[in-house]
């Protein structure tokens, strides 16, 4: 047993980071150290209701209770005792969609996650009123596409937020929202740290038509940003966190974020010029940049680090699962010869041999799209391989060209801040199931975006650690350090991982893979053309 950790819970210096994923909600407890001492989690799933992807109040409720439950659970098998106060909590969540409520605190419709499509037209629409880039998932983009639906509840909207925002509200009392949260509800300023006065004065403008007693001010929550005080858990909201009644009021709440800011948190990339790519079913980059680009760029999203810092974010649908579904096969090749399996060998192997191509592939292409890929033009997609019979067809060129697949849509986006905005990063982490072959990930989007990339072994520890961290900030900053050199010199210490550098035969050889890559994209409309 952990003596430390255990006294430290005992003593209520622990600190608890929750997220809530799109698949679960996972907590961390973390020690003064900033170091795991116990975990929970709960598996969850949203639901298909009326055409819309949304999860219910009561799964919420029933998920996040559950989670600490097992959380609690983890505690006493580990250290024989009950968590009775903490020194600090953290929640986040994925980002954006719609959460509106009447002044009755009664949510008004179900609510709409970032996974739906229906908003189309308010999104184009607003893009070209603000002239920023604004995606529909944004929570802004579904409140109007109501507005232009007519939906009757619009009128009734006494406070909108995301789905962390709902969750610290009902812990704390308080309406408030990390800046990086904020950042997915409508564009922050970053001088200001709060929403951009002259997006909200033209969205007041143009709804004014209607009506509705309500401005767009009124019903936000407000922006704060990494440290500041965003509340304490009040009795009712402990009660809603710990069912068994252990858990007592008064523990400091730090602003809730999104789950783009504890990516950011977690691989130590929220100081400008730094970076990290979120590589595995899907996949994006987020790169801190010190100044705002020179245009909006429809592939690129803008949001903030939890400090406030513009981040430019590349979003891609499709990143590992293609990739997966060819290793599986090879699996079953080897189930065929009757030996026996080992998932992490059969990945070193192919992955490392792909090493061995050629650094174009020799020719070859692979289209990863399971679904559409925005970025590309796709609305739909379908995985297809693509060779000439002068192609060098072998298992390391093979491999290789769905290594390259995996972010080859990441580093169009990419290109536009590198070469046409000319931005300069020092260093980008990666982190997801791209990256767990030693080395070959690494090598492989570093000739991507020609940039090095580091791994770090803290990565996998993802966003509730994030979250957790978060939190501790707020509590343990005793120096009074900005957020970025908190993370460097308190809680990674100096450790930047392994770096792993571009070669100019991996860049070049990258470069001419993407151009075939785009000049072949019409091959795979064609395929999505043709329904099977």
């Amino acid at each position: 047993m952990n003596l430390d950790a255990k006294s430290t819970i005992e003593s209520g210096k622990a600190v608890l980071g929750i997220e809530f994923g799109s698949t679960r909600i996972k907590a961390v407890l973390i020690d003064q150290e900033n170091k795991p001492i116990a975990q929970g989690s709960h598996t969850w799933e949203n639901q298909l209701v009326d055409g819309l992807w949304t999860y219910s109040v009561e799964s919420i409720w029933h998920g996040v209770q559950d989670c600490y439950s097992d959380l609690r659970n983890n505690v006493k098998e580990q250290y024989g005792i009950e968590i009775e106060t903490l020194a600090a909590i953290g929640i986040s969540a994925m980002m954006h969609g719609y959460m509106p409520f009447n002044e009755k605190e009664e949510i008004l419709v179900p609510f709409r996650t970032w996974r739906n499509t229906n908003t189309g037209q308010a999104a184009a629409e607003l893009s070209e009123l603000f002239v920023y880039n604004i995606p529909l998932r944004w929570s802004i983009s579904h409140l109007y596409q109501a507005i232009l639906n007519n939906e009757p509840h619009v009128k009734d909207i006494n406070f909108l937020t995301t789905l962390a925002g709902y969750i610290h509200w009902q812990f704390t009392g308080k309406r408030v929202l990390g800046i990086g949260d904020a950042s997915g509800m409508i564009p922050v300023d970053p001088n200001t740290k709060t929403y951009s006065a002259d997006m909200v004065s033209k969205f007041d403008n143009l709804i004014a038509p209607k009506g509705f007693d309500w401005k767009l001010l009124d019903i936000l929550p407000e922006v704060l940003v990494a440290g500041e005080n965003a509340g304490v858990l009040t009795a009712e909201g402990a009660k809603k966190l710990d069912v068994s009644g252990n858990l007592k009021p008064g523990v400091p709440v730090c602003p809730p974020e999104g789950d783009a800011g504890t990516g950011m948190v977690a691989t130590n990339a929220v100081k400008q010029r730094t970076g990290n790519v979120s590589a595995g079913t899907s996949s994006f980059s987020m790169i801190v940049l010190e100044k705002e680009l020179s245009q909006p760029y429809e592939m690129i999203d803008m949001v903030t680090t939890p400090d406030g810092s513009l981040v430019a974010m590349v979003h891609c649908n499709n990143c590992t699962s293609d990739l997966n579904a060819w290793v599986n096969l090879f699996k079953e090749y080897q189930e065929l010869l009757g030996i026996p399996v080992d998932m992490n060998e059969v990945y070193g192997k192919l992955y490392n041999n792909a090493l061995q191509g050629d650094a174009d592939c020799g020719g070859l292409i692979s289209y990863n799209y399971i679904s559409g890929e925005p970025i590309t033009g796709l609305a739909e997609g379908r995985p297809l391989f693509v060779r000439s019979a002068g192609d060098k067809f072998n298992l390391a060129n093979f491999m290789r060209a769905h290594l390259h697949a995996s972010v080859g849509v990441l580093k169009i986006g990419n290109d536009i801040l590198f070469n046409e905005e000319k931005i300069k990063v020092d260093r980008i982490t990666g982190h997801g199931g791209l990256f767990k072959t030693a080395g070959v990930g690494q090598r492989i989007l570093a000739a991507a975006i020609n940039s090095p990339i580091s791994v770090m072994e803290t990565a996998g520890e993802g966003g509730p650690w994030g979250m957790a961290l978060l939190a501790s900030y707020l509590v343990n900053n005793t120096e009074g350090l900005p957020l970025d050199e908190y993370l460097d010199r308190v809680v990674f210490a100096g450790n930047t991982g392994v770096e792993i550098a571009p070669t100019p035969e991996d860049v070049e050889g990258f470069n001419k893979y993407i151009e075939n890559y785009k000049a072949c994209l019409g091959i795979e409309q064609a395929a999505v053309t043709c329904k099977n």
